[in-house]
Parts: structure tokens; sequence; C-alpha cells
């Protein structure tokens, strides 16, 4: 896999080119996700932009987005950037992932963004924003870095 630097940002090539139907397809069958209402917005090979959308039941006492909420969108963000740039056959398990929660998750809604920032043949780091948006204004609630394995994709399990 090539990476190079443009501008701010690591440019990857995935190693599947269909990286997007895969991710989508996977994504689709994680009845979690889908439990709390978690949307995929974006994927492009090492990143991936996801949506949570407020609801009481996944909010706190004082009616902010709940951490639990937080960190599994940030893991999650990460987990499918990183996945964007395995080869077919392969997929990603969380080894580790640090989430600061540095501002209330109060609005109608949280967006995680997922960035590799180094891809290794076994290991991938990821680093990931949660942005909480409130009547149209984006604060950041959250950051995270992660480290993500590959492993052998088990056919039965992916879905």
């Amino acid at each position: 896999m090539r990476q190079s630097r443009h501008s701010d940002s690591l440019i990857f090539e995935p190693r599947n080119p269909d990286y997007a139907q895969r991710v989508r397809e996977a994504f689709a069958g994680q009845a979690m996700l889908a439990s709390i209402g978690v949307e995929l917005k974006r994927i492009e090979p090492g990143f991936c932009e996801l949506q949570l959308p407020y609801r009481p039941d996944i909010s706190q006492n004082h009616g902010y987005f709940h951490g639990g909420a937080i960190a599994t969108l940030a893991d999650v963000s990460g987990g499918f950037a990183g996945w964007s740039l395995l080869p077919e056959g392969m997929w990603i398990v969380t080894v580790e992932y640090k989430t600061n929660i540095v501002a209330p998750g109060r609005g109608e809604r949280l967006i995680g963004r997922g960035r590799v920032v180094r891809a290794g043949r076994s290991l991938t780091t990821t680093e990931i924003e949660i942005i909480a948006v409130n009547q149209g204004r984006e604060t950041l609630c959250a950051t995270a870095l992660q480290t993500l394995m590959a492993v052998e994709a088990k056919p039965e399990v992916i879905g």
C-alpha cells in the first residue's frame, strides 16, 4: 500500500478496489450500530465519517450524549477507516483506544471522523474527532487515538 502526504492529510491507496462496498455491507451488518442509530455518511481510503442523531435513550442524566455512545462512535469511525485499507479476506479488530471527552456531547447529532495515521502490515493507527452539532454549530466533543490489528476474516462472522 502506498501512502503519501498531501498537504496536511495522508493519501492512501486501498488494497481492495471494492473497499467502499465492502465497508457499507459490513456496516449494515452491525446490529448494535443500527440499534443506537449510527449512520455511515462517507468512506474514503483511510477515512470514515459516521453520524449519530440524538435520542433520549442514548443520553446521560443531563441530556447530553452518553459517554458510551461517544466512545462507540469513536471506535467504529476509526475502525472502518482502518479496514478500508485492508485487502480482501482481512478484518480489523481494536487493540486499544483512548478517548478524551473535551466538551459535552450536546446537540442534535454527533459526527465521528476517523483518519488513518499509519497503516502497517498488521497494526494500523487512527485518530478520531467526535464533533457535536448543536443548532448548526460544530464543537469538538472528543478526540481519540486507536490501534487496530489486521486479522484473517471469518466469512461466517462478517455477514
